[in-house]
């Protein structure tokens, strides 16, 4: 079997190196950090929603749109859920978003740690690898503790998102060293910076919603649910889900806005009639009136702001190309992206190496045999609710295993 090295100690390489134990491979994982782990231990609210049951090939982005459902085929969901009630997590399912019973992501973590230690899978913390030499049989790793050869590596070093100590672009730097092209990396499931200045007095407001993202006036991502303002954008499950199309259409200098509908559950004209018989049953209500119990205050101010119109005015009173006015604001809300979050505050990447490089079937390097991939230094990202998660058990398992059989 050989030994094989995994440079990063977080999902996908702990899984990676399970995976390769248990097959009987010798196993060295090397991580930065002084202990493995530490991003699981920030997934979901602490919580660590460590899959999703709804799957399909929609819910994961890469330049090669095919690349990531071909490995999360190779090991599931079902197989997630099999494979940590076999470690020991029995499964919570919030509408098919999956935790551990404990609702402690430190489980999810102890459980892993525990596996690798009854596997004898050696682990190496404050080591950070420089630079991977490739040998005639095999490689050489130089680290901050000193020189050592492996047979096969798998790298896994983590993307540069979050504010975890260690994350950064260290696994795309041995990547590019090696020859891997690097698709663009920007911030992804994060919140959004926008130009207008009034959004200080809407912060804090959170409202059932849709959003769309136009670059260059083109509709590229849309998603719905619970959107958040902040004192300097717009936040929020959807907003998260969309904001890696919009990071990427700013960092090619596009322009960027976000329309936001807030009653995406109702059509145009069946909202207009409503408000008008909302209208005709109380005529005498002010414009100030009209909207409590439906919008929050904040937000209906703002559009009264922005409307021109008096908040004292009869609701009766207004013209009909008024009240469709104050509906274009309610359900096409515009605002001007200038940018996303920090990789400090993303809770992923989009972009990566370059899926071009790698073995669609064994996250096996293209241009250096014995080389892997697992894990968010691939150019892979996926929704919010689970599915990095699953991205990073599904690509270590697989490098872990193609590793572990590999010929020495």
């Amino acid at each position: 079997m050989g030994n094989v090295t995994i440079i990063g100690g977080g999902a996908s390489g702990l899984t990676a190196a399970i995976t390769a134990a248990s097959a009987g491979a010798r196993v060295t994982l090397i991580e930065q950090n002084d202990r493995v782990g530490k991003k699981i231990l920030s997934t979901g609210n602490g919580r660590c929603n460590y899959t999703n049951l709804r799957q399909e090939p929609s819910c994961y982005h890469s330049e090669d749109p095919s690349f990531p459902w071909g490995i999360i085929q190779q090991f599931d969901a079902g197989e997630t859920v099999k494979y940590f009630r076999e470690l020991g997590i029995f499964p919570k399912n919030r509408e098919g978003y999956l935790y551990p019973n404990s609702d402690q992501a430190s489980s999810v973590l102890d459980v892993l740690r525990m596996e690798c230690r009854r596997l004898h899978a050696e682990i190496r913390t404050d080591c950070r690898c420089t630079e991977i030499r490739p040998k005639k049989n095999g490689f050489r790793l130089k680290t901050t503790s000193g020189e050592f050869p492996a047979d096969r590596v798998i790298l896994a070093a983590g993307s540069a998102a979050s504010a975890v100590a260690g994350s950064g672009d260290l696994g795309y730097r041995l990547a590019r060293q090696l020859g891997h092209r690097i698709v663009p990396v920007v911030p992804a499931l994060v919140q959004l910076r926008c130009r207008e200045d009034f959004y200080k007095s809407v912060s804090g407001v959170r409202v059932a919603g849709a959003v769309e993202i136009f670059a260059d006036q083109v509709c590229i991502a849309r998603d719905q649910g619970e959107i958040q303002l902040t004192n300097y954008g717009i936040s929020g499950i959807p907003v998260f889900q969309v904001s890696g199309a919009a990071a990427r259409a700013l960092y090619h200098r596009q322009s960027v806005k976000a329309v936001l509908d807030f009653m995406p559950d109702m059509e145009w004209k069946a909202f207009l009639d409503f408000l008008k018989e909302r209208t005709r049953i109380r005529p005498e209500k002010t414009l100030e009136e009209f909207f409590v119990g439906l919008f929050p205050k904040k937000l209906w101010d703002l559009w009264l702001r922005l409307s021109g119109l008096s908040r004292s005015q009869a609701v009766g009173t207004l013209r009909d190309g008024q009240m469709e006015a104050l509906t274009r604001l309610i359900r096409q809300f515009e605002t001007n992206v200038t940018a996303a979050n920090s990789f400090a505050q993303a809770q992923v990447c989009r972009g990566g190496v370059d899926t071009r490089d790698v073995d669609p079937r064994t996250l096996e390097s293209r241009l250096i045999p014995g080389l892997y991939f697992a894990g968010e230094v691939l150019d892979v990202d996926g929704l919010c609710g689970g599915y990095n998660l699953q991205w990073a058990w599904s690509s270590g398992h697989v490098a872990g295993k193609e590793a572990a059989h590999a010929k020495a």
